[in-house]
């Protein structure tokens, strides 16, 4: 497998610099950052990322503020005990994104994080403490126990709300089989803890969070 130094200066070289390199790099939370965070703000991310999915992002985020009041800023616990009957008054509402899946996802997703929280002090506790060496069991656990967060939703779940952890874009894909980590794109548990021992292998060589390092060999690839 090719080394980290190479792909960063293959990088360098397509990006015409060093600089402009890091002007694209994506940054994460600390870990005491993240615990901070009140389990509101990871539930919100959480909803915005699902509704986000599929629609413009900028259509999306223009009627967020419709959102934060129709959900009330997305306190957990108010949105744990939405009624059936609250469901059909948010399908009513004009100023928000009336897809019943993805507002019973809020819903869902509400028990989820508190039930969390009430394991591991906070959401971002959990976050905060999960091991970077197995981020893919992560992913995996976002998946079983939320709603709607499989495929990548879960990992850009947690790009969006600060935590560290690589993308497995079109790109990404396409370096990792080319360097023999995979053979097509990973869905399986046994392909995706390769792709997280690749990235570790690059972590150890070069000191960098898992989102530089995702950002860095997805510049790799020309196009």
């Amino acid at each position: 497998m090719i080394s980290f130094a190479q792909l960063h200066e293959t990088a360098i070289l397509h990006k015409g610099g060093e600089d402009n390199v890091n002007a694209l790099l994506p940054s994460c939370k600390t870990p005491a950052q993240l615990k901070k965070q009140k389990d509101a703000y990871y539930l919100e991310n959480m909803s915005l990322r699902i509704f986000r999915a599929g629609l413009k992002h900028e259509m999306v985020d223009n009627k967020w503020p419709a959102f934060l009041t129709a959900f009330k800023k997305f306190d957990p616990f108010y949105c744990a005990m939405l009624s059936d009957e609250d469901i059909e008054q948010l399908l009513a509402n004009p100023g928000i994104i009336r897809h019943l899946g993805k507002i019973k996802s809020v819903r869902d997703n509400a028990a989820f994080v508190r039930q969390v929280a009430g394991e591991h002090k906070s959401f971002g506790h959990w976050l905060a403490d999960w091991p970077a060496d197995d981020l893919v069991e992560l992913w995996q656990l976002l998946k079983k126990h939320g709603t709607q967060l499989g495929g990548m939703s879960g990992a850009y779940f947690l790009r969006m709300v600060g935590k560290d952890t690589f993308l497995l874009t079109r790109d990404v894909v396409a370096v990792l089989i080319a360097q023999g980590v995979i053979t097509k794109n990973p869905t399986a548990k046994k392909e995706l803890t390769q792709v997280q021992k690749a990235f570790s292998t690059w972590q150890q060589e070069s000191g960098r969070p898992f989102c530089e390092i995702s950002r860095i060999v997805a510049m790799t690839v020309l196009g």
